[in-house]
């Protein structure tokens, strides 16, 4: 019900820029769109209290349950640095996969994307910003850095056949910048398609 009110809402926008239904619907909506849920990675890893790893199960196999088909398990990064999700691999070992649900986990690094493969991550995630403040404050580099990183992950996943999905923070705008120029994010948004082409 949501995604059809959505739409209409995007119609009614882009009406008002005086574009016809017609042409919006075939140039501008795609047929489908693909949702990732990404609470068990991202809506858990700035808790502050410990969430056990049986919970962060339980809640990826209700999300399984309830008909998700893409979901991000996980990030494989250093606990030092996110101890939320030092429970990676176990949690990837105890969840109870269902046929047609995808089990993604998002490796900013070669490393974390070795350990999403030893631990049959159907797809891994890589990420960039389109804030230059937003990168260094959270993974510690700059943008073009980042993508340098990215560009050994992909080229790993396509040695073992692992598909890559890409996506880019900070598109609107940036806690700590603020609003963030859509020229920049064309930029980013397509050094990180480019990455993932080789």
């Amino acid at each position: 019900m949501w995604a059809g009110t959505a739409r209409k809402t995007l119609l009614r926008y882009l009406n008002s820029l005086n574009f016809s239904t017609e042409s919006l619907t075939q140039c501008i909506l795609p047929k489908s769109v693909k949702i990732v849920e990404v609470g068990p990675r991202d809506g858990l890893q700035n808790e502050k209290q410990h969430v056990p790893t049986d919970v962060k199960v339980a809640l990826v196999d209700m999300l399984s349950d309830c008909g998700i088909r893409h979901i991000e398990v996980t990030s494989f990064v250093s606990p030092k640095w996110v101890p939320q999700m030092g429970d990676n691999s176990a949690v990837f070992q105890a969840i109870s996969r269902r046929k047609g649900v995808c089990y993604s986990a998002l490796t900013p690094n070669l490393q974390g994307f070795e350990a999403a493969v030893i631990s049959s991550a159907d797809e891994v995630a890589i990420f960039g910003a389109a804030s230059e403040s937003f990168s260094r404050k959270n993974i510690n580099c700059t943008i073009d850095e980042s993508l340098k990183r990215f560009s050994v992950v992909t080229e790993a996943a396509q040695r073992h056949d692992v598909p890559v999905r890409g996506y880019v923070s900070c598109v609107i705008a940036c806690p700590y910048e603020g609003q963030i120029k859509p020229q920049k994010v064309a930029a980013v948004a397509r050094l990180v398609y480019d990455a993932g082409r080789g």
